[in-house]
């Protein structure tokens, strides 16, 4: 059986300053036992252990004059001691504690006993201005940031678990939780969701950068368009040079992505210019003539520059996957498949293109002066 973990599948967030845990079952919290391919929900186990629970009973309290705070305190160092002082003996220090007797502090009614001072020079037993009993109390306290949080996990089985993580979602979503508690999804699938959709976010602002600078640099949107989606194709041979290589796709594959395209955009740009170049300032006419000269004027500088930088890079393709070549060899490779299929792209693509999409709008003739030269009569010899 087939069955993918989701690890962490939502935390379950408190306040600090909350004491007692929110305590229902998950299934009757959130409901993901209901959900389709969601197996085994389950709680982060918690150790616990017996602790005293003193809950001030404000009436009371306020009935005999004494603060809340007074109460909790002088539980506090009943229970748990408070420092009066230091002890100096043969250079070491010894911190002095006041605490109650162990066998006063190990019986529940001897806590309730306890007698607390009151603001008119009385005493009053604890007991009667709260309420003291043992709970239990978790060993470890996990945080998330700075709340506590607890984990409820699950695994998946027979659905993608995308799908299953976007129903958790929508169903905590719709859950009302009391003050300052709140669940969200977590762990390595909603962290790689988030790294995605930065990544789209990134590419998608890239593209539009990419796009304007075609722009800018053409000066026609049409020609711009076209460039931007003709260009990528140039990274075709990347893709065919990793498969006869075996390798997968990795940072240094990546990097070489990224040089084949900004080399194939910088030839394809400079060869269009260079056709309006001949259009506009030496005055080609559009047509079969112009694509044909700016091709050949163009041709040798494109294909020597991609020739040298593939021979640079031979020798690293050619090396193997060696220690200390992890990135450089797929860079590489990548690299030179690029490279052959972004000359082609140029050379015999793109002018097929510009003959189509980018001729130049015809200026309008300037107007001609007309000057009016009035006829002189020969003047007749006396």
């Amino acid at each position: 059986m087939n069955r993918k973990s989701l690890p962490d599948l939502f935390h379950r967030r408190e306040h600090e300053h909350e004491v007692r845990w929110f305590d229902i079952p998950v299934d009757n919290i959130f409901g993901v036992s209901g959900i389709e391919g969601v197996v085994n929900p389950r709680t982060q186990a918690q150790p616990m252990e017996p602790s005293l629970d003193v809950r001030v009973d404000l009436r009371a309290a306020d009935r005999y004059g004494i603060a809340p705070g007074d109460v909790r305190r002088t539980a506090a160092a009943f229970m748990s001691g408070i420092g009066v002082g230091s002890l100096f003996e043969q250079q070491k220090v010894f911190d002095v504690v006041v605490w109650g007797t162990p066998d006063t502090r190990n019986s529940l009614n001897s806590v309730q006993d306890l007698l607390i001072d009151t603001r008119s020079g009385g005493h009053v037993r604890l007991g009667k201005v709260a309420d003291v009993a043992i709970a239990s109390t978790p060993t470890v306290i996990r945080h998330q940031d700075i709340s506590r949080s607890l984990d409820v996990t699950a695994d998946v089985d027979g659905r993608d678990v995308g799908a299953v993580a976007e129903d958790v979602r929508n169903a905590i979503g719709q859950i009302a939780f009391p003050l300052e508690y709140h669940a969200e999804l977590v762990g390595d699938f909603a962290e790689r969701q988030a790294a995605d959709r930065r990544a789209l976010e990134v590419a998608i602002a890239a593209a539009i950068g990419i796009f304007l600078l075609l722009q800018a640099a053409l000066g026609s949107w049409r020609l711009a368009a076209v460039s931007f989606l003709v260009l990528p194709l140039a990274m075709a041979g990347c893709v065919l040079a990793l498969a006869v290589a075996r390798l997968d796709v990795s940072l240094g594959s990546a990097a070489g992505f990224v040089t084949v395209f900004a080399i194939s955009m910088r030839a394809g740009i400079t060869l269009l210019r260079h056709y309006q170049h001949l259009e506009r300032d030496e005055g080609v006419a559009f047509g079969e003539a112009l694509i044909q000269r700016g091709s050949r004027e163009r041709c040798i500088p494109i294909v020597a520059s991609a020739v040298a930088s593939g021979l640079a890079l031979l020798p690293f393709a050619l090396s193997g996957s060696v220690a200390g070549q992890e990135i450089t060899h797929p860079m590489a490779i990548t690299i030179i498949g690029g490279l052959i299929t972004s000359t082609l792209l140029v050379l015999f693509v793109l002018p097929s293109l510009y003959l189509r999409f980018g001729s130049m709008p015809a200026a309008e003739p300037a107007p001609t002066a007309v000057v009016v030269v009035p006829e002189i009569e020969p003047v007749s010899e006396s």
